[in-house]
């Protein structure tokens, strides 16, 4: 795992969920407890709302998003 991918540890799905909605995109229900996040000519971010999301799945879909994971600790921040 690179050094970045250790700072997304313990991070939930709410958590992750409002950092990709103060980047652009907008919540559309999911199945269960997994959220659909849309946002035009993006593709399509399902984040489960999760208390920790695994790293690999939080990386992955950052990286679909078009962010770096240090953007995307940045929107964790704000």
């Amino acid at each position: 795992m690179s050094g970045g991918g250790r700072k997304l540890r313990g991070i939930s799905g709410r958590q992750a969920v409002k950092a990709f909605e103060k980047f652009g995109y907008s919540v559309r229900k999911g199945r269960g407890d997994h959220v659909n996040l849309v946002e035009a000519g993006s593709p399509r971010l399902t984040i489960p709302l999760h208390d920790e999301l695994s790293v690999g799945l939080l990386m992955h879909e950052i990286k679909k998003a078009g962010l770096t994971i240090k953007e995307f600790l940045e929107l964790l921040r704000e």
